[in-house]
């Protein structure tokens, strides 16, 4: 079995977003962070949450799986960067760039001067080529920082409830390959 720790981006995940259908789905092998900044990111208020939900599900399973989306994808890395685990993957979807024009001005405070450093666990970062919120160009980069295997999409926008992917399949099946290696 494995446990997930679900890492939406700003503001959470509504109830069409696929992070809340796959957790609705996993039932109580997932838990979701809890930040008190959902509005206004506060980075370490994020990497709080996310050990306070590796925690619990720690405890349900030896292997966590975090499944991050748009800002909570640079959260998970940061967390990452500073406990190492044993047992976690992470799946990072379509992560912004924080030196892009569209990056959330409300999360420029902590947010804005992160870049990607390896990460010490298996990961999968999905984007799609027409994300207005960073290029492929730029995603790939991050994919190489990390060190993360890349899976580029095409035409599913920022992969959020906007792009109509209602439970995302294909994610799904990325996150078991992930898992499964």
């Amino acid at each position: 079995m494995v446990a997930y720790v679900i890492i939406p981006g700003i503001d959470g995940s509504d109830e069409r977003h696929w992070q809340s259908l796959w957790e609705n789905q996993w039932g109580a092998s997932a838990v979701r962070i809890a930040p008190a900044s959902w509005s206004m990111p506060d980075l370490p208020d994020w990497v709080a949450a996310i050990q306070s939900a590796y925690e619990i599900a720690s405890e349900r399973d030896g292997q966590v799986a975090l499944v991050a989306h748009s800002l909570g994808c640079w959260a998970a890395a940061q967390w990452l960067d500073g406990g190492r685990p044993d047992g976690v993957t992470a799946f990072l979807v379509a992560p912004p760039n924080p030196q892009g024009p569209a990056f959330p001005r409300e999360a420029a405070s902590t947010f804005l001067d992160l870049s990607a450093r390896l990460l010490p666990c298996r990961s999968l970062m999905v984007a799609s080529d027409d994300d207005p919120y960073c290029d492929p160009a730029m995603s790939a980069s991050f994919a190489h920082g990390w060190q993360a295997q890349q899976h580029l999409v095409g035409g599913h926008g920022h992969i959020n409830s906007d792009s109509g992917l209602g439970d995302w399949q294909v994610g799904r099946e990325l996150l078991r390959t992930l898992i499964d290696r």
